[in-house]
């Protein structure tokens, strides 16, 4: 041990640097909040302490011109999207219910389904309407087609028609007898019969007659041909006029069960122009299908009475009738497909939050059915998105499950630049060929779209799409801290009360309240904060609760928050404790008592995903005479990030100008992280391998039962750090293990004194004096708490005050120098005896031979000392 290190702890004149256990946690008096329990507390109604936020939400909400959609940043647990939704809500209500939705069937392009707007809440009743006036239509006509009257008439068109008829049929008989043959009736036309006598010849008889006597048949038979063309051609001309007669009678059945219906309707919705155009659209298409209409009424009724015999031409014109619905019911078409429905009790615009955003839960989708081997569909399979029901109000969706779907992002912005909801399948749209399918009538957007995710997102997108500016103009940014006042720490009570009542917990003492605020500023790293990540929050809150119930307590006491921080660290540090157990078998080497020259125990934090803490690195650093600098062994082997490689560069550059000013720098310098074999990253060590390079060329030793931390800048000032509260616990907790010796501590920056919210174990031990934690804000201030030995400041000559860390390390720097400028003059005269005549002879090599040795010895910085 050097003399410094003898003297007792404080004697080094450096007591005012030692940081106060009062300032190394912020403790919050419950005496301070005015309840005894959250069950006196109203539950928290709104966000917390995100006031910049909540307002660009509102402007953002509130302005109608296009393209300010929003973008919600903040990192996740924030309350961004439940902040999001409850200022949606609040300006929905005051907003009008947007109009319903629907999809009917186009009469004149089927293929092309019509979307109608009916005021909220009277699309499901124009939807029931429709369903009630075609069942009176159906009932209407099988009322009619059922009645003894239309049966009359049908017969008597029927009787007329035979009327007319017979008299042609037996004319043309008894014709056709009188040249040998009788006619012949059958559904597919007529037939000439020769006769033998007065019976008609089969097929074998005509074949037995001679050949001139068939001949004289078949000259018999073209001669009545034209005759027999002729009566066939008034018997379908009757048949036809009377099929008229009867479509005249059903379709006058069917205007009759129609037109005061359709007529009611057109006048109820003589204030909507489309809706009145359809019902007359449905008013003519019913007329037009009459046939259609009688036969699946006569198919329905079917086993009852006999209905009257159909003429061939009937038959023909119902099958092709019947085809064009190719299956389907021809009812079917005047169904109503609600798309969208808004109940105008329910009040105010929607707002919808879509979970998982994909292609067709934004856009909506045609479905299809299978239907003998193929697949079918119809305008009523014609299903809305998350899109169509935010239409009028305020969609939500988190911008990564947004661009993780395919399509989805594309599909979103092109109904937001279009204004239109055009909905099509992803299949129709990449098929090879083109395939007959629906293609819906678009419908107009008008909806405000909330982008919810990491400020990151906002960035990429901004300047990697091209029209995301365009489209979101306006940023809602959530922090995740918030300034410690008497209001926000009355709405984190408030916080506290809304999870006990949602999560169906213990209510809390108001010291248990003080207990999580005090959570809340750990979390933020500074005494003056509290954190706005509530999920954490709500996390201890649930934790603490579950520990008061297995104590049977009534409320949660502030030994219960205690406790759930304590068992939630013990889950997760099981790698914490066994860096610990290396430490104390020696595997890794830390000492936490005595010196030593040119090394120091650096802190780095660790970052398992769920738990941080703070461990102890061996950093040591060797120095000699050369010309290579300070050389990062990390670096060197790539095992330093760009961060740590720029400390390290700000750390050479504070020594250059410190101490090369009337010299130059003669340094070989290697400084490593012993036992890393993982990248290191970060700048917070920067300080102690200054410390460490300033040891060795001071030949001082340093104390190894503090530990350092800190960021130096090129002035030599000492920079604040992350994770100051992990860094020091970890030491701390390497100390205990091997016994507290009452000299050991923790150098921390100045500037992060704020930043402390140390476990309550550690504030005990600095108040009893069995750990101490030291800010200091240069480089000097750090060294002689280090060394025990004065940093020394220059004097007016520009020399450094003797005996002091600077002087010993100027005085190194300029032997090394010195000596660097003799080899120099060594080499000078080698070379210069060499180009003399008189160097050629028996000591020309062994002069070339210390040549070389010498700029060997130059080139690697080495030197025999």
């Amino acid at each position: 041990m050097d003399r410094g290190a003898e003297q007792p702890d404080g004697s080094d004149g450096m007591e005012e640097r030692r940081v106060t256990p009062e300032r190394l946690r912020w403790f919050c008096d419950p005496a301070e909040l005015p309840f005894e329990t959250t069950e006196e507390l109203e539950p928290l109604d709104g966000a917390i302490g995100q006031e910049r936020g909540v307002e660009a939400l509102e402007f953002g909400l509130e302005i109608e011109s296009p393209g300010f959609n929003l973008f919600v940043a903040g990192p996740s647990g924030v309350g961004k999207t439940t902040t999001a939704r409850t200022c949606a809500e609040r300006l929905a209500a005051k907003l009008p219910v947007p109009d319903d939705w629907l999809y009917v069937y186009d009469f004149e392009r089927p293929d092309h389904p019509l979307a109608l707007r009916l005021p909220a809440g009277e699309g499901a009743r124009f939807r029931d309407a429709m369903a009630e006036l075609i069942k009176a239509v159906q009932d209407h006509a099988r009322q009619t087609f059922d009645s003894r009257e239309y049966r009359n008439l049908r017969e008597e068109i029927q009787r007329k028609l035979e009327d007319q008829r017979r008299p042609l049929i037996e004319g043309l008989s008894r014709r056709a007898q009188k040249r040998g043959f009788a006619a012949s009736f059958t559904p597919v036309g007529a037939v000439l019969v020769p006769l033998s006598g007065d019976k008609p010849m089969t097929s074998d008889d005509v074949e037995r007659l001679p050949e001139q006597e068939k001949e004289r048949l078949r000259e018999r038979g073209e001669e009545f041909s034209p005759l027999l063309a002729e009566t066939l051609d008034q018997i379908r001309q009757l048949e036809r006029e009377a099929n008229k007669q009867v479509a005249e009678a059903d379709a006058q059945v069917v205007s009759n069960a129609i037109a005061p219906l359709i007529r009611e309707y057109r006048e109820k919705y003589r204030e909507q122009p489309r809706i009145v155009e359809y019902l007359n659209w449905v008013e003519k298409d019913l007329i037009e299908h009459t046939e259609v209409i009688r036969s699946e009424i006569i198919e329905e009724t079917a086993g009852g009475e006999q209905q009257p015999q159909q003429t061939q031409t009937q038959v023909i014109s119902l099958e092709a009738l019947l085809t064009e619905f190719d299956g389907e019911s021809f009812w079917d078409r005047f169904v109503v497909n609600l798309l969208v429905e808004n109940r105008p009790e329910a009040g105010g615009a929607p707002v919808v939050f879509e979970p998982n955003p994909t292609y067709y839960n934004l856009l909506g989708r045609i479905e299809y059915r299978a239907r003998f081997g193929a697949m079918v569909t119809d305008f009523s399979m014609i299903k809305a998105g998350a899109l169509h029901r935010a239409n009028g109000g305020f969609l939500l969706l988190d911008v990564m499950d947004v661009l993780n779907a395919p399509l989805a992002w594309d599909a979103l912005k092109r109904a937001m630049r279009t204004s239109q909801l055009q909905i099509e399948n992803i299949g129709d749209q990449f098929t090879p060929a083109p395939v007959a399918t629906l293609q819906p009538e678009p419908v107009p957007l008008k909806a405000k779209v909330l982008l919810i995710g990491p400020p990151h997102f906002y960035y990429l997108l901004y300047f990697m799409d091209e029209d995301f500016p365009k489209l979101f103009r306006v940023r809602a940014d959530f922090d995740t801290e918030m300034t410690r006042t008497g209001e926000h720490l009355a709405r984190y009570a408030a916080f506290v009360r809304r999870q006990v009542q949602e999560l169906g917990l213990l209510d809390f003492h108001r010291d248990a309240v003080a207990k999580v605020a005090e959570y809340g500023a750990r979390l933020t790293e500074h005494q003056g904060k509290l954190s706005a990540r509530f999920r954490q929050v709500s996390d201890l809150v649930a934790e603490a609760s579950y520990w008061a119930a297995r104590d049977q307590q009534r409320f949660v006491r502030s030994s219960h928050v205690s406790h759930a921080l304590n068992e939630r660290r013990r889950r997760s540090n099981l790698i914490e404790e066994k860096i610990r157990e290396l430490i104390a078998e020696g595997t890794i080497f830390i000492d936490t008592t005595g010196v030593g020259e040119g090394q120091i125990n650096g802190l780095s934090v660790l970052d398992i995903g769920d738990y941080n803490f703070g461990r102890p690195v061996r950093i040591t650093a060797q120095t000699s005479m050369g010309t290579e600098g300070v050389i990062n062994l990390e670096r060197e082997t790539r095992l330093s990030g760009r961060i740590h490689s720029k400390g390290f560069l700000t750390l050479s550059s504070f020594l250059s100008t410190r101490y090369a000013q009337d010299k130059p720098m003669a340094l070989a310098a290697r400084i490593a992280f012993e036992q890393t074999y993982d990248e290191v990253e970060g700048d917070s060590a920067s300080s102690a391998e200054l410390y460490a390079l300033l040891s060795s060329l001071a030949r001082l030793p340093l104390r190894q039962d503090l530990a350092v931390t800190g960021s130096v800048n090129q002035l030599g000032e000492i920079q604040p750090v992350g994770g100051i509260n992990e860094k020091i616990e970890g030491f701390f907790e390497i100390c205990r293990a091997e016994g507290l010796s009452g000299a050991q501590g923790v150098i921390i920056p100045a500037a992060s004194v704020k930043n402390l919210m140390l476990r309550e174990d550690v504030v005990d031990a600095v108040r009893e004096s069995r750990f101490h934690i030291w800010a200091v804000k240069t480089v000097d201030e750090g060294i002689e708490i280090l060394t025990r030995t004065p940093a020394g400041g220059r004097r007016p000559d520009g020399t450094w005050e003797p005996d002091t860390v600077n002087a010993r390390v100027d005085e190194r720097l300029r032997d090394y120098a010195q000596r660097m400028k003799d080899f120099g003059r060594a080499v000078e005269a080698l070379e210069s005896r060499e180009r003399k005549p008189a160097e050629i002879g028996p000591r020309a090599p062994r002069v070339r031979f210390w040549r070389h040795v010498i700029r060997r010895l130059l080139r690697q910085g080495k030197s025999s000392q």
